[in-house]
């Protein structure tokens, strides 16, 4: 029996790619790819030559089966999206179960995602977090942000450049308009951007700068109910959550 591997690719910066995921691309028999025009563009680079079949959101359901019983049949199988880790708000979930049912090894190698250096720079708490990804565009939104709006950990978004503005002004009416957040921009990338600031400094922001590129947003999540100690000292003390507020940085490419 052969294996499938989930294969993380940079998300822009190609130098990302790790020894280790250069090494399995190589000896694999097959590379299924979101899109096998960007895979082929990373593979040139790397000198791999492979045969690539694509593997993406609209044939996966069809698919899975298949790629099962070839790995099953003897067949090492490389999973990869256009960029970052195969399952992360991109297609892979549905393979590696299915993988999994019917006793296939999986092995998934470490490697990049956009979330994770977004909310380590975003400066709020990265103990206990809530990753979102891509919200519903419609149906289910308004609900989902209504579960979310007394989460009290720091909680991450992807959204497109079209629609980071209207993302933002409905976080604002959900958590306040004066809530922390900060906004990931390309990251990676040479235009990489990060803005932190309360949501409507970031409205503003966006607003009046076109947005571009690939976007997470992280917003801190709401500050737990005050509660009065006392100190070792006797005084009677609050405890702060958070950091203090951030002015608006970075700069347009």
């Amino acid at each position: 029996m052969g294996k499938l591997y989930i294969v993380p690719t940079p998300i822009g910066n190609l130098e990302d790619i790790t020894l280790r995921a250069v090494r399995v691309l190589k000896e694999a028999d097959v590379v299924l790819a979101e899109d096998t025009r960007t895979t082929a563009v990373l593979l040139k680079h790397l000198g791999i030559e492979k045969r690539m079949f694509a593997h993406h959101k609209f044939n996966e359901h069809a698919a899975v089966e298949s790629v099962a019983a070839r790995i099953e049949s003897g067949e090492t199988i490389a999973l990869v999206s256009d960029a970052g880790t195969p399952g992360i708000s991109d297609p892979g979930f549905l393979l590696v179960r299915t993988c999994i049912a019917h006793g296939v090894e999986v092995e998934t190698l470490p490697g990049a995602t956009a979330f994770v250096p977004a909310l380590i720079q975003s400066g709020f708490p990265a103990d206990r977090f809530c990753f979102e990804g891509f919200l519903p565009q419609k149906k289910g939104r308004a609900k989902r942000l209504e579960e979310l709006r007394d989460q009290t950990r720091t909680m991450i978004f992807y959204e497109s450049p079209f629609r980071v503005v209207k993302c933002l002004e409905q976080f604002a009416q959900t958590f306040g308009g004066d809530r922390q957040a900060s906004v990931s921009r390309e990251l990676t990338k040479k235009f990489e951007q990060t803005v932190r600031g309360t949501l409507d400094e970031l409205i503003a922001y966006f607003t009046e700068n076109e947005p571009r590129g690939e976007f997470v947003i992280v917003v801190a999540g709401r500050p737990k109910s005050e509660r009065h100690r006392v100190n070792r000292y006797g005084d009677m003390t609050e405890p702060n959550y958070g950091l203090s507020d951030t002015a608006v940085d970075g700069q347009d490419d």
